[in-house]
């Protein structure tokens, strides 16, 4: 037999032995699988209040927010079950996600930014216009007394209302062109609007109420959002922070 051959054979049979003999020393520190987790909701939802809590600490007060009730709000609130399940991975990233019929949820540092904003107490009444998935709306629901939604895509407005329901965040929703705001439940502390708009809608100003506060994103190509504030002698607003939200449809689109 060749001599080279029984080398190169002696030699890989001496590595073969001392890699066995590695991973066996090696063995005790190489992490096993955990067989007795199994993937229940309970395990389901205390990995999403993790991830949540990552959510808050580096997307949101890290950029500034410092309403301490809101924050603990976004702690809890199950971000995942406004979304379809598809984006469920996604829920919690720093980024919009699709909803259907061509509308986004919006990031969580936005919904926790516009929020603020409107600097809730608990007592208020608040108007949001553009339910969309129901997610903004369960935030407000729990810094303030009373909630109306208005949503102009019906099957959306629907599937929002069910889920606010199903996870107890008192919301009145309806389906309806947001422009012509909530007359009969009006005036409003604080009225938001989560879609953009050409101009400000007349209706909703006078909705809202001497001493109340608007948030809406303002533009078409170029969107700011803007803070409206109501007071006895008159309104006064100010620029905020560019943003891009999906057009507000329906009467603010008519002609003047």
């Amino acid at each position: 037999m060749n001599k080279s051959f029984i080398l190169s054979h002696c030699r890989l049979q001496a590595l073969f032995f001392l890699l066995s003999t590695s991973l066996w020393c090696l063995s005790p520190y190489v992490r096993k699988p955990n067989t007795n987790k199994k993937p229940t909701l309970e395990n389901v939802a205390r990995d999403f209040s993790l991830i949540r809590d990552k959510m808050v600490a580096t997307q949101i007060s890290s950029r500034g927010i410092k309403d301490t009730r809101l924050l603990e709000i976004l702690r809890k609130v199950p971000r995942h079950r406004f979304i379809p399940f598809a984006f469920w991975d996604l829920a919690y990233s720093d980024r919009p996600l699709p909803i259907g019929d061509d509308q986004t949820i919006s990031q969580p540092y936005i919904v926790a930014y516009m929020t603020e904003h409107l600097e809730l107490k608990g007592h208020e009444k608040v108007l949001e216009i553009g339910t969309g998935s129901g997610y903004q709306a369960a935030i407000l629901s729990q810094l303030s007394k009373k909630v109306f939604s208005i949503e102009i895509i019906c099957d959306l407005a629907q599937q929002a209302s069910t889920m606010l329901n199903h996870l107890k965040y008192h919301v009145q929703v309806k389906c309806d062109d947001g422009y012509k705001g909530w007359p009969e439940h009006g005036p409003f502390d604080a009225i938001i609007i989560t879609a953009a708009a050409p101009k400000v809608p007349e209706p909703l100003l006078d909705q809202l109420k001497v001493g109340g506060r608007m948030i809406m994103p303002l533009g078409n190509d170029y969107q700011e959002l803007i803070l409206i504030e109501k007071n006895k002698s008159g309104i006064r607003s100010k620029r905020l922070i560019p943003v891009r939200f999906v057009p507000m449809t329906g009467a603010v689109r008519s002609p003047e």
